[in-house]
């Protein structure tokens, strides 16, 4: 459904952000891309929903294809119509806006009556809490149910691509599982996910296949079980082998040593 190809970005005239990224996610699965802060993840999904340019980065070099369709010179309202609808890190819902309005705005996408009642139905059968304060400000909410009032607006537009950032952060751990669950839920329905999160424990939960992004470059890809197996990923993301605080930090920082330097490694030969 969705390949990328040689993928370079940069912000500005000099701050490059991804280099050479290849990916791909199928039309039955979910990718979850993993990595630490300032790896790239948001870059990656900004240039795929085109809002690359509202945050002043740019495309150098390689190519982005959902179905086909290159991506890479379309206004995000287009690549909406397409069916690759994005969900911004921060829960951006309309604050002052009820919950009803927040999801009649999502709809606008939807293209034609029948498509956005059926969308609406899908809504309230994920997220029951937002039809019962469908009258509610959006900014009264807790924050779960914002992010589900962000994901449900997403889903208004009957997506066959939905892009989700950061979806668990700053969210209770009961919370996050069911935010993991929400998404699973929703691949199972038919629609393909790709998952930006520093959660690694539900992200490889609920996906298929993943990667780890290091210092704008793939430093693993595989299935969700190969990562959750690797030691890298189990140091630096799972907690695994830590006998202590200070030890957990100490391998931590090995591995993420390690592996950007087998990644620097591996680009530049």
């Amino acid at each position: 459904m969705l390949t990328v190809r040689g993928l370079r970005v940069r912000y500005g005239r000099s701050t490059a952000a991804l280099h050479g990224i290849d990916l791909d996610v199928s039309a039955d699965g979910v990718l979850a891309v993993l990595g630490s802060n300032g790896a790239g993840k948001s870059t990656l999904l900004r240039a795929v929903s085109g809002t690359l340019r509202m945050h002043r980065g740019s495309i150098d070099a390689g190519e982005i294809r959902y179905d086909g369709h290159p991506l890479g010179r379309l206004d995000p309202a287009r690549i909406v119509r397409l069916g690759v609808v994005g969900v911004p890190e921060g829960r951006q819902i309309f604050a002052r806006m009820t919950v009803e309005e927040n999801l009649r705005a999502g709809g606008i996408g939807a293209r034609t009556a029948a498509e956005r009642a059926a969308a609406r139905k899908r809504v309230d059968e994920l997220f029951p809490v937002l039809t019962e304060r469908a009258r509610q400000r959006a900014g009264l909410l807790s924050g779960g149910e914002q992010q589900m009032l962000a994901i449900g607006r997403a889903l208004m537009s009957a997506p066959r691509l939905l892009l989700l950032d950061e979806p668990s952060l700053g969210l209770a751990p009961k919370v996050v599982a069911q935010i993991g669950r929400t998404v699973r839920e929703i691949h199972d329905q038919g629609t393909a996910v790709v998952l930006v999160e520093q959660n690694a424990v539900m992200a490889l939960g609920v996906a298929d296949h993943a990667v780890v992004l290091e210092v704008g470059r793939v430093a693993l890809a595989g299935t969700a079980a190969e990562l959750a197996a690797s030691q890298d990923v189990q140091r630096l993301y799972l907690g695994g082998h830590a006998e202590s605080s200070a030890t957990a930090d100490a391998e931590a920082e090995s591995a993420r040593r390690s592996l950007a330097g087998r990644t620097l490694s591996r680009w530049a030969g």
